[in-house]
Formats: C-alpha cells, sequence, structure tokens
C-alpha cells in the first residue's frame, strides 16, 4: 500500500492554498536497475482533486513526471474547516485516497 500524501490547505481570504506532495516512484519504463535489467513502468495515471465533495482538479499525468510529485493549487471559495480530499491511481491499478481540512492562515 502506498504512503499517504502530504496535504496542507490553507486559507488566505477567501482563497485555499492547496499543497500536495505524493510518495509514489514514478518509474518511466526506461531505466535499468544494478543487475542491468530494466525497471517496469509505474506511474500515476490520474489525479483528482475534491472541495467539499465538488471536483475542482482532474489531472491525466503520463510518465514524464517526477519521482515524488509536488502539486500546488488554490480553490476560490473556502472556508476554515472545508475538506480538500485528493485521490490517484496508477498504471497497475493502485489507488490512493488522503484528505485534509482548510486551516485559517497565519
Amino acid at each position: 500500500m502506498a504512503e499517504p500524501m502530504k496535504i496542507r490547505a490553507t486559507l488566505q481570504g477567501d482563497v485555499a492554498d492547496v499543497r500536495i506532495l505524493i510518495a509514489h516512484p514514478m518509474e518511466t519504463g526506461m531505466r535499468r536497475n544494478a543487475s542491468g535489467k530494466i525497471v517496469p513502468l509505474h506511474f500515476i495515471q490520474s489525479v483528482v482533486v475534491t472541495h467539499n465533495g465538488k471536483t475542482v482538479l482532474d489531472a491525466q499525468w503520463s510518465q514524464a513526471i517526477a519521482r515524488n510529485p509536488f502539486l500546488g493549487l488554490r480553490v476560490k471559495g473556502a472556508r476554515a474547516g472545508d475538506k480538500i480530499v485528493v485521490t490517484w491511481t496508477d498504471n497497475t491499478g493502485d489507488k490512493r485516497t488522503d484528505e485534509a481540512t482548510v486551516t485559517a492562515g497565519t
């Protein structure tokens, strides 16, 4: 099972600044391991971010994204206590969903 995502959602006015760090190897299928064998293709294909159940981002990725990808976005109309849910699915069928609560900015 994949490691939990690190999600931070901080409110600035009525806009939530959402930052997501996803732990994933993101293998291109072109790298060789120490014994010379090709490491199989393994990458995130889909990322969906919702704000209180409404989709605010639906992205399709490929193997060209770096290992442990970072994603940042801003969500208008957010309030403290709102829920941000992030779901990713990779090409092997693995899937992970994590959530965070929007907090007041400092």
